[in-house]
């Protein structure tokens, strides 16, 4: 009976992990909120505040947020097997619809025309992420202290400051705030954050030294993928591995594209080592999430327990609410610019708030439409 369920557990995992990884067009902070909707709201695998306590930990490890947080959500699920089913199952449509893209673009040096459609996605994106954050708003903002840290830590990051900075030095300054209200406690649990680093081997094929290149960026890059393409500017365009151009068009790949942007992984590897260079690329920068999710997600619930790193979550989670505010921010300035895509992020936040029930799936599909037809105007 235990098989079964088990069983049960794993294709419900891989069933709901596929689907947004076909449709998670937006980068992380939009497949974050369509899991909070799925997993939280619709399924209730998790509550919203250990929802909350993945989302601040995932940011204070290397890697792809979203798909670590895939990874978390499977694992809650469906135990380490859940874990690995997530974590594939939401990077395979990316990788798929990349290698095509990866593979066109070889043989005719262009990437199609999808301006018209990505025109709408991305303003509706903003609403998407703006619904979620009011709701793990609600949820984190636990004290006026914190609030105060978060909206200090949105300026920041609007500001430029590094993120993980943020992250760190804002969970310090809430176990020092603690400590000021309860200065008998002591600290009983501490959990190392360990970063791998990985150099070249000359001794290995080139493929080998794709893989090694990837591995290194998978394991030392924070925050979203979008910090990704200033290291593969020095790793690949600077050594002459790669054309700037190129790197440019993988930029657009994983803008277009839906799931995980790190999936710019497997286009980059195709164009210097075709098929066997986007498979090694592809491992690689992928790999050392599974392995960082499955060492830090058992120690979430003992962090949650003791009161000095409770403090450290509470306000690790206020500060990502407000780090992915001032990315949408920054999304915003782009992506909103005339009274088209106005009317289209006013609509889609309108919609989204009112029908909270409603799948996010078609809220994009909504705006890559509308996106279409105003254009025509």
């Amino acid at each position: 009976m235990e098989v079964v369920q088990n069983s049960k557990s794993l294709k419900e995992v891989a069933k709901l992990f596929f689907k947004l990884g076909c449709i998670g067009f937006g980068g992380p902070a939009v497949h974050i909120a369509m899991m909070e909707e799925e997993v939280v709201r619709k399924r209730k695998w998790i509550s919203q505040e250990h929802f909350l306590d993945l989302v601040g930990a995932t940011n204070l490890i290397p890697g792809p947020n979203s798909t670590e947080m895939t990874m978390h959500c499977g694992h809650e699920k469906a135990g380490w097997k859940g874990l690995i089913v997530a974590g594939v199952c939401f990077i395979f449509p990316a990788v798929i619809i990349t290698g095509i893209f990866a593979y066109t673009y070889q043989l005719y040096g262009k990437l199609p025309q999808v301006e018209p459609f990505i025109y709408g996605i991305k303003p509706v994106i903003i609403a998407l992420i703006v619904s979620l954050m009011i709701s793990l708003g609600k949820k984190a903002l636990k004290t006026t202290a914190l609030g105060v840290i978060g909206v200090i830590a949105a300026i920041l990051a609007v500001y430029g400051f590094n993120e993980i900075y943020i992250l760190f030095g804002a969970g310090f300054l809430g176990i020092l705030l603690h400590l000021i209200k309860a200065r008998k406690q002591t600290l009983h649990s501490i959990f190392p954050f360990v970063l791998l680093q990985i150099t070249d081997t000359p001794a290995f094929s080139f493929n080998w030294k794709l893989f090694w290149i990837f591995l290194k960026m998978g394991s030392i890059l924070y925050g979203s993928g979008y910090v990704l393409f200033a290291f593969l500017d020095a790793e690949l365009v600077s050594t002459g591995m790669l054309s700037k151009q190129t790197l440019v068009d993988a930029i657009a790949i994983g803008q277009f594209t839906p799931g995980p942007v790190f999936s710019s992984a497997t286009f980059i590897g195709w164009q210097v080592a075709g098929l066997p260079g986007a498979i090694a690329a592809t491992i690689g920068i992928f790999l050392p999430s599974f392995l960082f999710v499955a060492l830090l997600n058992p120690y979430i619930p003992k962090l949650r327990k003791s009161t000095i790193m409770s403090a450290f979550l509470d306000t690790v989670n206020i500060v990502s609410v407000a780090i992915i505010l001032a990315v949408c921010l920054e999304m915003g300035r782009a992506s909103i610019t005339d009274w088209r895509t106005t009317l289209i992020a006013i609509v889609g936040l309108a919609v989204t708030m009112k029908f909270k029930k409603l799948n996010s799936a078609f809220v994009v599909i909504g705006g890559a439409v509308s996106g279409y037809l105003l254009s025509l105007l």
